[in-house]
């Protein structure tokens, strides 16, 4: 399954419980899952983590929930950008804040 934001191409989304790491030089985005689909409440870029526990530990992890009402409706998707520099990941990043005004960046 894949989603796609701007012109990107994201897998997913999946349920955030269904992650596992690792993770290397993505763009990620949280949704809250609602009856016609996905809201993006949260996006973001990663080097790498092969934390599991990478989200829960995450200092918006609370906003997420707020925004989701539980945990069960927080999914994840996720763009894959192999040989990127973090400027070329953070620019994308914030067009898409700009775009979809996720609340959890906003706030």
């Amino acid at each position: 399954m894949s989603i796609q934001i701007l012109h990107y191409e994201f897998l997913g989304p999946i349920p955030l419980s269904d992650w596992g790491p690792p993770m290397e030089k993505i763009i990620y985005i949280l949704f809250a899952k609602v009856k016609n689909g996905f809201n993006p409440i949260y996006v973001d870029q990663i080097e790498k983590t092969d934390q599991s526990d990478f989200f829960i530990k995450n200092e918006k992890f609370k906003c997420w929930i707020e925004k989701a009402g539980n945990e069960q409706s927080l999914h994840l998707a996720i763009h894959l950008m192999e040989d990127s520099e973090e400027n070329d990941r953070k620019r994308i990043v914030d067009r898409i804040i700009s775009h979809y005004k996720p609340r959890c960046n906003i706030e």
